[in-house]
């Protein structure tokens, strides 16, 4: 199995693209779960200010970060992964796919499990025993990019 983040800020959320690209510039010195945690621990408090105080929490060089935030490549990679979910028709998050099966919305993970597990059988691949969320959680490596 692998995790794969797509960005998808929403318009409505004026400081959401800005906290995407922070995401990437803290992925650049592979923090980007412990970075994309804190962001999501502290959804009210995401003005340019507090995007780079988190970056100071997490250790992250400030001025490496600082240029990060403004790098083109990582502006494209936000802006190609937001077009990749209009062209699936996504008009919300969370947005899920599991082998190409849509998951709209937030789910409890026996869903996840339901749907993983369907794809394992459809692929006459084994069935693990039960899992819990716990056992579920994704890697601190970073985000997998296709």
């Amino acid at each position: 199995m692998r995790i794969v983040w797509k960005h998808f800020p929403l318009d409505m959320h004026p400081n959401a693209k800005p906290a995407a690209l922070a995401a990437e510039a803290a992925n650049s010195q592979g923090k980007f779960w412990e970075y994309h945690d804190k962001l999501f621990a502290n959804q009210g408090k995401l003005a340019l200010g507090d995007l780079k105080q988190y970056a100071k929490d997490l250790g992250l060089d400030a001025t490496q970060f600082d240029k990060d935030l403004l790098d083109a490549g990582k502006k494209k990679r936000v802006d190609d992964d937001m077009a990749e979910a209009r062209s699936l028709a996504i008009t919300g998050t969370p947005a899920f796919f599991v082998n190409g099966r849509f998951l709209n919305g937030a789910k409890p993970f026996p869903e996840f499990a339901k749907v993983i597990n369907a794809e394992l059988q459809r692929l006459n691949l084994p069935v693990p025993p039960a899992a819990t969320a716990q056992n579920a959680a994704p890697s601190p490596s970073g985000p997998a990019r296709q």
